[in-house]
C-alpha cells in the first residue's frame, strides 16, 4: 500500500490538522530525515500551503489545533506546536502552548525548524551568494570537495536534492552526494 493510502486510511480521508475533506495531499514534516508514515501527515492544500509559506499564515484557520495538537500521531502534534509558535502573538495560541507536552525526542524534532525562536535568535544557513537556504531546498557544488573519512571527491557541479539544515551551526548542511549523506560548508554550495 503506498504511503499516502496509508495516511488517508489513517486520518480516514481528513486533513490531519483541520478536518477538511478536500485537496487532501501528502506532507513530509521538515526535517525529511524522519520520513515514512512517523514522519508524514495528510493534509489540506490550505493547511500546506500556510505550513510552507508564513506569509500566507490565516491565525484563525489555525484555531483547528485546538483539537489536532492532542492527536496520537507524532507529526502532526509537530506541526501543531510549531503553528501555535509561529501564532503565539495572537495570545490564543499561548494558552494552547501551555497544554501541550511533547516528549523531549518530539520536542527536538518540532524545534529543528526554527519554528518558536525569536527572529535574532535562528541560525540561518546562507549559500556562497547569501541567499537563504531551507530544509528541503536543491543545491550545486561551487568547487570540488573531498570527502572527510573516504577518497571520494565531490566534483563542482554535482546537485545535492533535499539538504537538511544544522541546527546548531549555520555553516553546515547534510545532503546525498552519490548516495552518501555527506555534511557540506555552506559556502561551497550554491541555491538552485
Amino acid at each position: 500500500m503506498a504511503l499516502l493510502d496509508e495516511l488517508k486510511e489513517r486520518s480516514g480521508n481528513t486533513c490531519e490538522l483541520c478536518g477538511s475533506t478536500e485537496n487532501l495531499q501528502m506532507y513530509e514534516v521538515p526535517p525529511v530525515s524522519v520520513g515514512g508514515m512517523d514522519g508524514s501527515l495528510l493534509g489540506c492544500v490550505t493547511c500546506i500551503g500556510q505550513i510552507e509559506n508564513p506569509d500566507t499564515t490565516d491565525a484563525n484557520h489555525w484555531r483547528c489545533l485546538n483539537d489536532s495538537m492532542w492527536s496520537e500521531h507524532d507529526a502532526v502534534k509537530v506541526v501543531a506546536w510549531r503553528m501555535l509558535n509561529r501564532l503565539k502573538s495572537e495570545g490564543w495560541p499561548q494558552d494552547l502552548l501551555d497544554m501541550m507536552y511533547l516528549e523531549d525526542e518530539l520536542l527536538t524534532w518540532a524545534k529543528a525548524t526554527g519554528e518558536g525562536q525569536e527572529e535574532g535568535e535562528k541560525i540561518i544557513h546562507r549559500d556562497v551568494n547569501g541567499v537563504v537556504l531551507e530544509n528541503g531546498d536543491n543545491v550545486v557544488l561551487v568547487k570540488d570537495l573531498k570527502v572527510k573519512g573516504s577518497s571520494m571527491v565531490a566534483k563542482q557541479g554535482t546537485a545535492v536534492r533535499r539538504i537538511s539544515l544544522d541546527h546548531e551551526n549555520a555553516e553546515y548542511i547534510e545532503g546525498k552526494v552519490d548516495g552518501q549523506q555527506i555534511v557540506i560548508i555552506t559556502k561551497y554550495v550554491k541555491k538552485t
